[in-house]
C-alpha cells in the first residue's frame, strides 16, 4: 500500500516504513505527526483518488530528526555596471517515517 501526500506545496509518495525528506515542519524529533492532505491510496488492487483531497485520509508518521540541505549559491550580476551579489541559501528539512496510512471510510 502506498499513498501520495502533499506538505509544503509539494507531492510525495510514501509507504508503511519508508522515510521521507520534506519541507520543514514545526514539530519536535520524536513527535507523531498526522498528514491530512492525501491525494492518492493504493492498495495494489484499488486506487482511490481524491479530488482534489481524501475526505477522512491520512498519513501518520514519526519525525526523525531535522536539518539544513546543501548550500545553494544565488549570484545576482548585471553587465558593465559593477553590479555583483553572491548569497548562500540552505533550505530547512524535516526527515519522517511513514508509521501508518489509514484510508477514508467508506
Amino acid at each position: 500500500m502506498f499513498a501520495l501526500f502533499e506538505s509544503g506545496g509539494l507531492q510525495f509518495r510514501a509507504e508503511e516504513g519508508s522515510e521521507v525528506k520534506i519541507p520543514h515542519l514545526t514539530a519536535n524529533p520524536g513527535d507523531t505527526v498526522s498528514i491530512d492532505k492525501v491525494l492518492l491510496i493504493n492498495d495494489g488492487k484499488d486506487s482511490l483518488i481524491g479530488t482534489p483531497y481524501l475526505e477522512s485520509a491520512s498519513v501518520k508518521a514519526e519525525v526523525i530528526n531535522e536539518g539544513l540541505a546543501q548550500k545553494i549559491d544565488v549570484y545576482k550580476f548585471k553587465r558593465r555596471t559593477k553590479y555583483r551579489k553572491l548569497r548562500g541559501h540552505r533550505q530547512k528539512f524535516t526527515n519522517i517515517k511513514i508509521k501508518k496510512i489509514t484510508p477514508p471510510v467508506s
